[in-house]
């Protein structure tokens, strides 16, 4: 089910409004001096082609912008926790100032819902008179809010509530709790009060439980989706969230200070960046176009130029990779960043020279930018990736032929950009076709041929939020177990299959083994060695083919055993979508907007 859309002329926020919460938070942070910690889930068991190397090399954008925005609404006392760096990290532990913090918030997809809930519980474990106020936010919660909730009285443990959007939804909580907080007061204190007066319930993007009992929900209220912030500019200074960065460690507590600045670009050397949020296209496996409420929002050119200048001289910071639902969305705004970009300078250099930049982007809007592309390379874009998922076009239609997207590939390669190609396995698809294109392998060759320097191969899985996610579970296409083992969140990532109806699944998961050992061994990076000898860009081909390698090492050793498990195993199959365990309304009674199983 589909984010439902709010009234039109309602999606948006006040032009100014998340600059203005921040300036009202400043004036009054100093009376209440809170202490936070922001902490973001992480299962290692998801470390697979295509994202690894690189997640555990770039600080997620989404902690370090909640912390940013902390940092600049005066709640200086703050400190950003990565599963990935801090694996044995343990909030039951954490003290910050000598002091356990007033305010735990938790990030999470819902690959690491599993490592989510492991990080409450032990939350629990502090006494109920000094426990923070435990608010969960990410991917996640903005379909599924009910997973931070547990109904079950022999096992309390839940968050206080769940923030279903972005960074302005905790903000409006905390100018709500704070203009009744007293001196002193514990914020759990304060959010129950808020809570029970129903001073919470015009805070757009809330879930928040009821109960008796601490820990044990007995239902859920709905505040309804979120607005927007129109214009992205308005997020806080970029570079605050990678000053309070909690240094990789193996201790269970928290360290007296955060990662010095010279050591940031040590472990993170990308930087992700927020450039441009929303989609034009409506396929129907994609949840961005409703989330965005069928809205296209973009930074500007001179703040994501500023952006980049101040974190590449605080951090030395030199590859961005631009978050981006689809960067060539809106030309005209695409041009307006590109251009600036170009023309931009850190001291007597240009910006360009002192940086490399990447971003996602659709085969469509790359052939429509064709008569820019040179400026965007200018611009200092190295790296595209291309949503190509099936080139046939049995999968779904935006414009990706064959043709068409060997030509974007050979247009980007011209200019000196480096293709990389994200493709979508699915049932009706071979691995290998005679006399067209359908097969799997016989798209990967043609990629290969057209220059791609890297390839990304996943399985169609039920995503949370799309239009036919409820019909993938209703129809029997999800498994419920497979030989006996559970399908768990952290196997939803399209890696492993575990949503299929062909009458041999196993040759699914052995077909995307396949694709991968076909584009990445050591005979073809030597061949492309010798062909492309003398050709500039062939050093970022062989470290992408290395990485390559050595992800596919790490995806061969945690899918191999599922395979098998396809092969021999039986297969149960679910026959309903996720649902709230637990019962939803909006405050005034009627039907929670976040309510999947409502009429």
């Amino acid at each position: 089910m589909e984010l439902p859309r709010r009234q039109l002329g309602d999606e948006l926020l006040p032009p100014g409004e998340l600059t203005d919460i921040r300036a009202r938070l400043r004036r009054i942070a100093s009376k209440h001096d809170l202490v936070s910690v922001v902490a973001c889930a992480f299962d290692y068991r998801t470390r697979m082609l295509p994202f690894i190397v690189a997640d555990l090399r770039m600080a997620p954008a989404g902690v370090r912008s909640i912390g940013g925005e902390m940092v600049d609404s005066g709640f200086t006392k703050t400190r950003i926790v990565q599963q990935q760096w801090n694996r044995n990290f343990r909030p039951s532990k954490m003290r910050l100032d000598g002091r356990v913090p007033d305010i735990f918030l938790l990030s999470s997809m819902q690959l690491h819902a599993h490592q989510m809930e492991e990080l409450i519980r032990d939350t629990f474990r502090i006494d109920e008179s000094h426990r923070p106020l435990i608010i969960v936010g990410g991917s996640k919660f903005v379909y599924e809010p009910w997973g931070a909730f547990s109904a079950d009285k022999d096992d309390p443990w839940a968050a206080d509530v769940a923030v279903t959007g972005e960074q302005y939804i905790l903000l409006n909580l905390l100018e709500v709790l704070l203009s009744i907080r007293a001196e002193g007061e514990p914020m759990r204190s304060a959010f129950n009060r808020a809570r029970d007066e129903g001073l919470l319930d015009n805070v757009p993007g809330l879930v928040y439980a009821r109960g008796e009992k601490p820990g044990v929900a007995e239902e859920l209220v709905d505040t309804g989706v979120q607005r927007l912030v129109g214009d992205l500019d308005e997020h806080a200074d970029v570079t605050l969230g990678y000053g309070i960065l909690e240094p990789p460690s193996r201790d269970e507590t928290l360290s007296s200070r955060a990662l010095p600045a010279e050591r940031v670009r040590r472990y993170s050397p990308i930087s992700s960046l927020l450039l441009t949020l929303g989609c034009k296209f409506k396929c129907p496996y994609c949840p961005i176009p409703a989330y965005n409420q069928r809205q296209f929002r973009a930074k500007s050119g001179e703040r994501i130029a500023d952006d980049i200048r101040r974190i590449r001289l605080a951090y030395g910071i030199r590859i961005y990779f631009g978050a981006d639902d689809n960067f060539f969305n809106d030309k005209k705004r695409a041009l307006d960043i590109v251009e600036t970009l170009e023309k931009a300078r850190i001291g007597n250099e240009p910006l360009r020279r002192r940086i490399r930049l990447a971003t996602e982007v659709t085969v469509h809007d790359t052939i429509m930018m064709k008569d820019h592309l040179q400026l965007v390379r200018k611009a200092g874009f190295r790296t595209i990736w291309l949503g190509v998922e099936d080139m046939s076009g049995a999968l779904v239609r935006k414009g990706q032929t064959a043709d068409k997207t060997v030509e974007a590939f050979r247009l980007l390669r011209e200019r000196g950009i480096l293709p990389m190609p994200m493709m979508m396995h699915h049932d009706a698809q071979p691995l290998l076709s005679r006399g067209n294109n359908a097969g799997l392998l016989n798209q990967v060759r043609i990629l290969k041929n057209a220059g791609a320097a890297s390839m990304q191969v996943l399985m169609i899985t039920p995503s949370p939020g799309s239009k036919i996610h409820e019909e993938t579970y209703t129809s029997g296409f999800v498994y419920d177990s497979v030989g006996g083992r559970k399908v768990e969140t952290y196997m939803i990532d399209g890696n492993l299959v575990v949503a299929s109806k062909h009458k041999d699944p196993w040759k699914k998961q052995f077909n995307i083994l396949a694709a991968y050992i076909y584009f990445y061994n050591p005979f073809r990076m030597l061949k492309m060695l010798v062909m492309q000898f003398g050709n500039k860009q062939i050093a970022q081909y062989a470290a992408v083919q290395v990485f390559g390698m050595y992800g596919l090492v790490h995806t061969i050793r945690r899918t191999l055993g599922w395979a098998l498990r396809l092969v021999f195993g039986r297969i149960v199959r679910r026959t309903e979508a996720p649902v709230s365990p637990l019962p939803m309304r909006s405050p005034d009674g009627t039907r929670a907007d976040h309510d999947v199983s409502a009429p």
